[in-house]
């Protein structure tokens, strides 16, 4: 059985501070769990640059940072949307793709994010793209349709060997924010069904590629989630921004 490196991996969304990029930062160095898993922050792009000149002091090289979002476009006129060359020269490593809030508040379409996603690969940038329904889906029996074709999107622009370094988050839009986390075994269910997506068209790609939960994860849930084969991680939000309970679910990856 192929062995992966857990993820646990915090979107702070429109939140944050120098202060609490401090905090995080130092906890994850005095706790020490960078040590067994790989650590992601993807705070506001204000913070990019700070948040990488921090992580160096500390000398943290299994803390990765992540942009919450980039442009499909290299320039233009865009007020307000960054690149992936600015992205990547504030210090990103990796990239968020296809978030909820992106799709549902700000109309973006899975061909878009598709683009962004190649973006990111080719710029030598880990995505990270992110796939879920919402409750309506859900309902109607639409949510293996519905993440079929946010995953094939991909797929068809960047062929079968798209997602041989990248991740994916699976995070059911009816569950992020609302404090009722997925059950570890429809979690499960969901991660088996991407798994054997991907090994469909390859196999060797299936066996490595690691897949994430996000959707109201807290230390009280996390272990139970975690502990499924298919799951590899998280995507952490509202705890993200609480260095202690991000900890403990650090530890518990």
């Amino acid at each position: 059985m192929t062995k992966r490196m857990p993820v646990v991996a915090a979107n702070w969304k429109m939140n944050g501070s120098r202060e609490l990029v401090n905090q995080v930062l130092l906890q994850i160095k005095q706790s020490g769990v960078c040590q067994d898993i790989e650590v992601v922050i993807s705070p506001p792009a204000t913070l990019y640059s700070y948040f990488d000149e921090q992580k160096k002091i500390h000398e943290l090289d299994h803390v990765f940072l992540a942009a919450q979002n980039i442009n499909e476009l290299d320039n233009g006129a865009l007020t307000g949307e960054i690149s992936v060359g600015l992205a990547k020269e504030s210090g990103c490593q990796w990239v968020i793709c296809g978030h909820s809030e992106r799709r549902s508040l700000f109309k973006e379409t899975s061909k878009v994010t598709a683009k962004k996603f190649m973006k990111a690969l080719n710029a030598g940038l880990k995505p990270i793209l992110c796939v879920g329904e919402t409750t309506e889906e859900k309902e109607t029996g639409k949510t293996f349709s519905r993440l079929t074709a946010q995953i094939e999107a991909v797929m068809h622009l960047g062929g079968k060997q798209a997602f041989k370094d990248c991740l994916i988050a699976y995070e059911p839009i009816w569950a992020v924010g609302t404090g009722q986390a997925a059950s570890p075994e429809l979690a499960q269910e969901i991660h088996r069904f991407i798994r054997g997506m991907i090994a469909s068209i390859c196999p060797e790609t299936a066996k490595t590629v690691r897949i994430l939960y996000g959707g109201s994860i807290k230390p009280e849930n996390a272990a139970a989630l975690f502990s499924q084969p298919d799951i590899d991680g998280g995507l952490i939000g509202g705890a993200g921004l609480v260095p202690e309970q991000f900890i403990k679910i650090c530890q518990l990856a």
